[in-house]
């Protein structure tokens, strides 16, 4: 069966459009291609900015809490054991020698534990030496100041945590550990504060648990009421964590942070 002459350039020019095309399709997607990688890897900066920024947020923060914390110390406490230092002192009376003894005495003692109080706020003011130190020991350091308002009845528990062994992870989490601890000193009217960080294979947990009034967390979160709760949930993200939020009226909350340990 003969070809004709029609069908032979048929052919040529179907074979010659589809040589043509083809590069076409392939320069397309070698553009197409370029894009996206570049796309992605503006992403990533972007990202990795993001992170650096909120990072550096969060230590100031810490930084800011902890010298609110020092401030208030100074404040109520030091500023209370000075005060009745120089009271003591200006009710001396050098004719009453019964006296003078247990007063001096007694502003021994005030000048000693005012000591110890500045030792423990210059401790506490090494907030970077602090985390450096792990994340168990800065909550447990955060709880023995929370402890002496005797206010809360606390418990924390240490379920086979070692480390995060990353300082980045644990200087955000320290900082959502901050923040739902003044959501309840703030808003929970709470008794009993019980915090619990456990570790597997694969994560660590963290959870915050309060007895106090509770609040509708769904609808919060539904109405963008609390900015604090959404506040807690991206910085989780920020970590690749996830933070969940349970609390009804009337039966405190709970407040769950899981990272992955990798």
């Amino acid at each position: 069966m003969q070809i004709s002459s029609e069908e032979i350039i048929f052919l040529i020019g179907l074979t010659s459009i589809i040589f043509l095309i083809a590069p076409c399709f392939l320069i397309l997607y070698v553009l197409s291609y370029n894009r996206r990688k570049k796309k992605h890897l503006e992403e990533k900066v972007l990202l990795k900015t993001t992170f650096e920024n909120e990072l550096l947020k969060t230590q100031m923060e810490v930084q800011e809490q902890t010298l609110k914390t020092v401030a208030n110390d100074l404040h109520d406490n030091i500023g209370q054991l000075l005060s009745l230092i120089t009271i003591t002192l200006s009710t001396i009376d050098l004719e009453e020698n019964s006296k003078i003894a247990s007063k001096i005495t007694l502003t021994d003692d005030l000048t000693r534990r005012s000591i110890n109080e500045l030792k423990a706020l210059s401790r506490l003011l090494h907030g970077e030496e602090l985390i450096s130190k792990g994340l168990a020991a800065a909550i447990e350091f955060e709880l023995e100041w929370l402890k002496r308002s005797d206010r809360y009845q606390i418990s924390f528990e240490k379920n086979n945590f070692e480390s995060i062994a990353d300082s980045a992870k644990e200087t955000m989490v320290f900082r959502l550990f901050q923040e739902c601890i003044n959501n309840i000193i703030q808003h929970a009217k709470a008794s009993k504060i019980v915090i619990i960080l456990e570790q597997d294979n694969s994560s660590f947990k963290l959870t915050i648990s309060d007895n106090g009034i509770g609040f509708n967390a769904d609808e919060k979160l539904n109405l963008k009421m609390g900015m604090g709760l959404y506040n807690i949930k991206r910085r989780a993200a920020m970590i690749n964590g996830t933070a969940t939020i349970t609390s009804i009226p009337g039966n405190g909350s709970v407040i769950t942070i899981t990272v992955p340990c990798n």
